[in-house]
């Protein structure tokens, strides 16, 4: 390899690791060092990417993997800790890497996680106050073990800096690209998205992620009103009627619904709507006037502030992008 600048991305490999994450992110940074190359810029750096196996011992992780195991020495610029199928490592088990990652951390290295390896970066302690995101199923739990971490799961890439998280399991595309916009420019990384055929960062995760209500909370007469609007669609929303259906006075249903579901009983209401209105969008086709209607929005242009609000799309840019029934008659925003 000629004489070039090399910047050193590390994938660690801790326990149960997805492999085709380490494996894919590994493969999208050689296709961008191949972009690169082919530009042909002398000054234009190359990824060289390394493999860390961790364990659950003081000792720090092992490099398993170097993609320029004959070249000088680069530059340590970023560790990312890939996505998990398992369940996420507890505290204790995470403990001797998040030290070693610290470390790493107060050296100037980027850390970046992806899906349950949010866990193994907030035990480091470095996430205290600071945004991060997961992936939606695991954002409950995560913000329960560390309360300090204000978890953020309708992102799905949340770039602070010297730390980035990325949300889905399949989100290391987004962690993989945001890193080579930083180090190679965005015209390798733009290059590298379409020759991946992967869309570029941006993407949000409240596109796809579903509402889960919390319905082990404990309080009986909150949980019966969830059940009713569950099985109502939430399609009245009138206080009185609410109170009527939980037994409660109206301001003790207020104060103990925000305390059993952690939202105002207009939160969870709108959240119901629009989850019912995605199944309309995504697989009927009924103009977005009757989908408004049939989730119990009288005004179309509220639905759509609403919808707008909670999804990150309008209505029209969610059925053209989810849709199952696509037809220029239901493109209309």
């Amino acid at each position: 390899m000629r004489d070039l600048r090399l910047i050193e991305i590390g994938i660690i490999l801790y326990s149960n690791a997805q492999q085709s994450a380490v494996l894919g992110l590994t493969d999208l940074f050689d296709v961008a060092n191949r972009i690169a190359v082919g530009h042909g810029q002398g000054d234009t750096p190359l990824l060289r990417i390394s493999h860390w196996l961790a364990n659950t011992e003081t000792t720090a992780p092992e490099r398993t993997f170097d993609s320029c195991p004959h070249a000088s020495p680069g530059t340590l610029a970023a560790l990312i800790l890939p996505p998990s199928l398992s369940a996420p490592m507890t505290e204790q088990a995470a403990a001797p890497l998040a030290r070693w990652l610290r470390e790493r951390h107060g050296e100037g290295v980027i850390l970046g996680s992806v899906c349950a390896g949010a866990f193994v970066l907030a035990a480091t302690g470095l996430m205290a106050h600071r945004r991060m995101t997961t992936h939606w199923t695991h954002a409950e739990s995560l913000q329960q073990r560390f309360p300090s971490v204000r978890v953020d799961a309708d992102k799905l890439i949340i770039d602070d800096g010297d730390i980035i998280t990325a949300g889905g399991l399949m989100s290391w595309t987004d962690l993989g690209l945001r890193l080579v916009d930083r180090l190679l420019g965005p015209t390798v990384m733009l290059e590298t998205a379409r020759m991946l055929l992967v869309d570029p960062p941006g993407r949000e995760q409240r596109y796809y992620s579903v509402f889960s209500p919390r319905l082990t909370h404990g309080d009986a007469a909150v949980l019966k009103l969830q059940h009713w609007l569950q099985a109502t669609g939430a399609r009245d929303m009138a206080l009185a009627r609410l109170a009527e259906q939980a037994g409660l006075e109206q301001r003790t249903l207020l104060r103990r619904f925000q305390k059993a579901t952690g939202m105002t009983t207009t939160e969870y209401c709108q959240r119901l709507r629009v989850g019912r209105a995605r199944e309309l969008l995504q697989f009927g086709g009924a103009t977005i006037e009757r989908v408004a209607w049939e989730v119990g929005y009288g005004d179309t242009g509220a639905f759509r502030k609403v919808f707008t609000r909670l999804v990150g799309l309008s209505p029209g840019e969610y059925r053209r992008r989810f849709g199952s029934h696509v037809s220029a008659e239901h493109h209309t925003r």
